[in-house]
């Protein structure tokens, strides 16, 4: 099996004060955002690029078939810290070494998909933080039906090759005959086949949109999610409220700009010496509901004045 030289060998390195070597390993392109929260965290505590801190970043750009490979390359590079940047990219980490210390950020259900024992006591070389998308997923529905009271069809966007989503995709399908919507759902796997996705979502009559959480689906590049909605005229709720920053109806979720950042403490700790199996998974506190009302009023939409007083934050 791959791995590192020692059990933990981010212990003796942090001793010797040399050099701390991390890999950031991403199923999608890199977020540049998620990628300046890490460095910022790790420069909060203390490790400056190029003086006791070098990061390695391996993207396998929606392809998940390359992640077992940029997995591995990271291994045998001999990294003292893996930090997943998706569910899927957590999942090669872990095939590829049972040694080396792996922070996963924001996974789906790690638990139930197998990366950790359970979030008080992970167990093995994982942790990090844990979103809750199988509740979220069919709650953001009822937000969305909320909003808009005479929706009926909801256009569902997923990725069906990446296999942490088919549960979350088996909840809406029971969740929407509850709500009075029907679900449609619409495929696709890899970021090219956007153009054939808009045609999709015309032709299936649906007045509203939703996304399972999903790189290929929600990409760094949030211009081309947010066009889907956009093209179609569709009121659309996301998982994040960059998207709604960017220029979306609506988000309901965590806030994950702090999952990353919390992710640098994690990593902190583990280069310190702390072993993962001891590191309960992160859970988030609070969820909240954005609207920006610019886009509502350019798409003409209005909302029920009960639905807006329950806004966390509103964009004008």
């Amino acid at each position: 099996m791959l791995g590192g030289a020692a059990l933990w060998p981010s212990a003796a390195r942090a001793k010797q004060s040399v050099m701390a070597l991390v890999g950031l390993l991403s199923s999608a392109q890199l977020d540049d955002r998620q990628v300046r929260a890490i460095r910022q965290g790790l420069k909060d505590a203390g490790y400056i690029e190029g003086r006791n801190l070098a990061i390695k970043y391996r993207s396998a750009d929606s392809r998940f078939d390359r992640l077992p490979a940029l997995a591995a390359d990271l291994v045998s590079d001999r990294v003292d810290a893996i930090v997943a940047l998706s569910p899927s990219a957590a999942v090669a980490a872990k095939a590829a070494t049972a040694t080396i210390p792996i922070v996963f950020v924001a996974a789906a259900e790690p638990v139930r998909n197998g990366l950790v024992r359970s979030l008080s006591r992970p167990g093995g070389n994982l942790t990090g933080s844990a979103d809750m998308p199988l509740e979220l997923n069919a709650k953001r529905l009822e937000v969305l039906k909320d909003a808009f009271p005479r929706v009926r069809r909801i256009a569902v966007v997923w990725n069906p090759t990446n296999v942490l989503v088919y549960d979350a995709a088996g909840e809406l399908r029971a969740a929407g005959p509850a709500l009075g919507v029907e679900l449609v759902f619409i495929e696709i796997r890899r970021r090219e086949e956007f153009p054939a996705v808009f045609r999709q979502i015309e032709q299936s009559g649906a007045d509203a949109l939703s996304f399972l959480g999903d790189t290929t689906v929600l990409a760094p590049n949030t211009g081309d999610t947010i066009a889907l909605a956009a093209t179609n005229r569709l009121p659309a709720i996301y998982p994040y409220r960059r998207y709604v920053d960017a220029g979306g109806l609506l988000s309901y979720g965590s806030n994950i700009g702090d999952f990353f950042a919390r992710a640098a403490t994690t990593v902190d700790k583990v280069l310190k010496g702390a072993k993962p199996a001891d590191l309960p998974v992160e859970q988030p506190t609070k969820f909240e509901l954005v609207i920006n009302l610019k886009t509502a009023k350019a798409l003409d939409f209005t909302f029920p004045e009960s639905f807006l007083v329950r806004a966390d934050d509103v964009i004008e």
